[in-house]
């Protein structure tokens, strides 16, 4: 089996993460920078190349109410030059509250602010990534629709 790769894009760091070759278990592999011209591109390209990867989840932000924030433009123009560069299918995935979440687990697990920082990306990615492979599992290997 080939694996799946989860992204928490955001306007500095893309944090990044990667399935076991079952799909079952997300782990993070830190972050790529998102800077100006295509080296991000390059890197997510050399990884999905690298780990064999059959899919690309990409956290898409939402609102608390459901509706797409201004976030949201950024992460579909993102996506759009993902499509036009991997031969992968990607998708979307509903993303409110990981950062949160990866918030607390540092918070709750002591770790410093200034430690956690350098990880959230990759955490919040795992999240991401995670909530996808476990929604997938419950529907049997299939996706939405």
């Amino acid at each position: 089996m080939t694996r799946i790769l989860g992204l928490d894009p955001g306007t500095k760091r893309i944090g990044v993460a990667i399935s076991d070759p079952t799909g079952a278990v997300a782990q993070s592999l830190n972050h790529v920078k998102r800077e100006e011209g295509e080296n991000w591109i390059d890197e997510i390209e050399n990884l999905v190349e690298e780990y064999q990867v059959r899919e690309v989840v990409v956290g898409f932000p939402r609102n608390m109410n459901g509706s797409e924030g201004p976030a949201a433009a950024d992460v579909r123009h993102m996506v759009q030059i993902l499509q036009s560069r991997l031969k992968v299918p990607i998708e979307i995935w509903d993303e409110r509250l990981t950062t949160v979440a990866a918030e607390r687990m540092f918070h709750e697990t002591g770790v410093k602010q200034r430690r956690a920082k350098k990880h959230m990306d990759g955490v919040a990615a795992t999240l991401i990534l995670q909530g996808y492979l476990d929604y997938v599992a419950q529907r049997g290997g299939t996706k939405r629709g």
